[in-house]
């Protein structure tokens, strides 16, 4: 299996453990130039941006440390893309950005909310 392939799976995955948990899935991979997200859940109260990292090997903490200032500093500037082409003022919303690793051969799922 492709390594994309994999990607997709885990987001899949990633995406069917938020509905479980309440959540509703309003945009999967949003990009723009400069970014991409890979998840935009709901709930009654908040936006919640999630980034999913698949690994086959090591742990959720090996998979967050893949995860540079860069990054997040991306996820977030393309957060306001998404927010300002639904319409929706940032400073009128509560926001979370939470990640989302599934990691080692049993593809162990541990949701780090308010992550960054």
């Amino acid at each position: 299996m492709s390594k994309k392939a994999k990607g997709n799976r885990g987001e899949e995955r990633a995406a069917a453990f938020l509905v479980e948990n309440g959540l509703r899935i309003a945009a999967r991979n949003f990009r723009i130039d400069g970014g991409e997200i890979d998840i935009v859940a709901t709930s009654p109260a908040m936006f919640i941006f999630v980034e999913v990292k698949f690994r086959s090997e090591g742990s959720y903490i090996d998979a967050l440390e893949r995860i540079s200032p860069a990054q997040t500093a991306r996820i977030r500037f393309t957060a306001q893309h998404y927010l300002l082409q639904h319409g929706l003022n940032q400073h009128q919303l509560r926001l979370r950005f939470d990640v989302i690793t599934i990691t080692g051969p049993n593809a162990d799922l541990y949701w780090l909310k308010d992550a960054f």
